[in-house]
């Protein structure tokens, strides 16, 4: 399994659930060993949902969230998992001069978010065990890498056998940082200039809550 990396892209998605079409052919030979597949929400939810499908294997979620700097959350200056796991962009902290009150007040509205989704996607159930598995974390896209990165260390902490990244799109130097954490990478397009995930999607709407809920009982019926 390999990336496609250069300026002119290898393929162009209709939506998440195409992309996750793409990305299962990769997968495929994963089939034989059982995997269990990790959607990171909301986005990358569709996305795994269809690669759980193709390879008959459980959806799982793990929520994290990126901390966005003050006054423009878009900008990434770290994340954070449901597990704590925290990781920033020491070099964001010092050039926006975010001091250590400002930044515990970031990660505690992160924190309140990250538990009302827990409970509204997972509800009264626990996780499922990772240890000894392989693990399948999927994305709808990476820019800087900082959510995916926070996610595969929280994945690793619960000892899977083999932790592999699956995404359809991804900038070229967040991938190779991302091939140091992960066992294996699985990336469908890596351009030279990203600009933005949603530019490698014709249909790149938002995620809700509802959609998230359905796809994860959708795929608990299928292996049911």
């Amino acid at each position: 399994m390999s990336s496609a990396e250069g300026k002119t892209p290898l393929a162009r998605f209709a939506d998440r659930r195409d992309a996750g079409r793409q990305l299962a052919v990769q997968l495929l030979p994963l089939a034989g060993v059982c995997p269990i597949v990790v959607g990171l929400p909301r986005g990358g939810i569709p996305v795994a949902s269809e690669i759980a499908t193709a390879l008959h294997a459980p959806l799982e979620i793990l929520a994290v969230r990126k901390l966005g700097a003050p006054h423009n959350p878009e900008y990434g200056i770290g994340a954070i998992v449901e597990d704590g796991t925290r990781i920033f962009d020491p070099e964001a902290l010092a050039s926006l001069a975010i001091d250590g009150g400002k930044l515990e007040s970031i990660v505690a509205e992160a924190s309140e978010e990250l538990h009302r989704r827990v409970v509204a996607y997972r509800g009264g159930r626990l996780p499922m065990r990772l240890r000894d598995r392989t693990v399948v974390v999927v994305d709808d896209g990476v820019a800087t890498g900082v959510t995916d990165t926070a996610a595969i260390r929280a994945l690793r902490r619960q000892q899977p056998r083999r932790l592999i990244l699956a995404v359809p799109v991804c900038a070229p130097d967040s991938l190779a940082r991302l091939r140091r954490e992960a066992d294996e990478t699985v990336c469908l397009i890596a351009p030279a200039e990203l600009r933005g995930v949603g530019q490698w999607y014709r249909d790149f709407s938002q995620v809700n809550d509802q959609e998230v809920v359905a796809a994860l009982g959708a795929a608990k019926r299928s292996v049911a």
